[in-house]
């Protein structure tokens, strides 16, 4: 079993944790596969096999890794899946970081997710992306997102005028600082401190949220996910910002741009005992009453 181990920022408070899971996919005889960078930061601190493998960008992430291993926060998992793309690899991740939303197993956990992995004994969840078609390059070779699809004011400019429509049909107006159009994943991340709802990640819809809309009747929406959500935009300033997931591009006012839900999906691996409802409570605090 080949296994590839993802991280941007290895924090040296973090060396520990880290030795502990290259001794644990060792001891199983899982081979690691080791992001390039992250191996000139660690080859001096941490005991490694004498010919250690390494992979630098996504091309070298052939048929024959069984998973990747993405060891932080889910920033890192957002950036994992940029390598993975449509090539299958079921990711897990480890929480190097804060929240650990999607990145949802605890450093405490890594023997029994590499016991896991050995066993077959973990649930492959897949999860939907959303597609960013536009008049020019966007994004070069990754133009989808995991959790969101987002247009944005500059930090200096007036609100914009974005005007959306399904499937050629007019949605509406939103003058506001930005919209946001998330997937079922997304929808627990920016899309919900912007008062989105929370939906499932089967659900197979889209979130589309304004962000600080100036009319105080409009609300987020969920639709399909078999639509084309198209823009247009106006404003003030010339350009203004256009993200997928943690990435940005600074766009012009008169590109045509839409979103539509990708061809393939990216697999995400959880260990029986986590579910999406109990991520919930855990994480955000879903239902929780201090008064009980």
């Amino acid at each position: 079993m080949k296994v590839a181990v993802y991280n941007r920022i290895v924090d040296v408070d973090h060396y520990t944790e880290l030795q502990y899971l290259f001794d644990e996919l060792i001891k199983r005889s899982i081979e690691p596969i080791v992001y390039l960078p992250l191996f000139y930061r660690i080859k001096s601190s941490i005991r490694l096999p004498k010919d250690v493998r390494t992979f630098h960008e996504s091309a070298d992430l052939d048929e024959s890794i069984d998973f990747v291993i993405s060891l932080g926060g889910d920033g890192t998992l957002l950036d994992t899946l940029t390598l993975v793309r449509n090539k299958n690899i079921p990711v897990l991740g480890i929480n190097f970081g804060r929240l650990g939303f999607l990145a949802s197993i605890g450093k405490d956990e890594m023997a029994s997710a590499v016991t896991a992995l050995v066993n077959g004994t973990y649930v492959i969840e897949k999860r939907s992306l959303i597609h960013l078609d536009a008049n020019k390059p966007l994004f070069g070779e990754v133009p989808y997102a995991l959790n969101e699809f987002a247009i944005h004011k500059t930090d200096a400019s007036p609100m914009i005028n974005i005007h959306a429509y399904l499937n050629g049909e007019f949605l509406n107006s939103y003058w506001a600082d930005g919209l946001i159009v998330a997937t079922p994943t997304g929808s627990t991340g920016y899309s919900l401190s912007c008062n989105g709802p929370v939906v499932f990640p089967d659900s197979g819809s889209f979130v589309i949220t304004p962000v600080a809309p100036h009319n105080l009747n409009v609300r987020p929406i969920i639709v399909p996910d078999n639509n084309v959500i198209s823009f247009e935009v106006e404003g003030r300033a010339d350009e203004f910002i256009c993200t997928l997931d943690s990435r940005k591009e600074m766009v012009e006012k008169n590109i045509q741009l839409a979103v539509k839900r990708e061809a393939f999906t990216i697999s995400l691996i959880r260990l029986n005992e986590n579910n999406f409802l109990q991520t919930l409570r855990t994480k955000l605090s879903w239902g929780l009453d201090k008064r009980n």
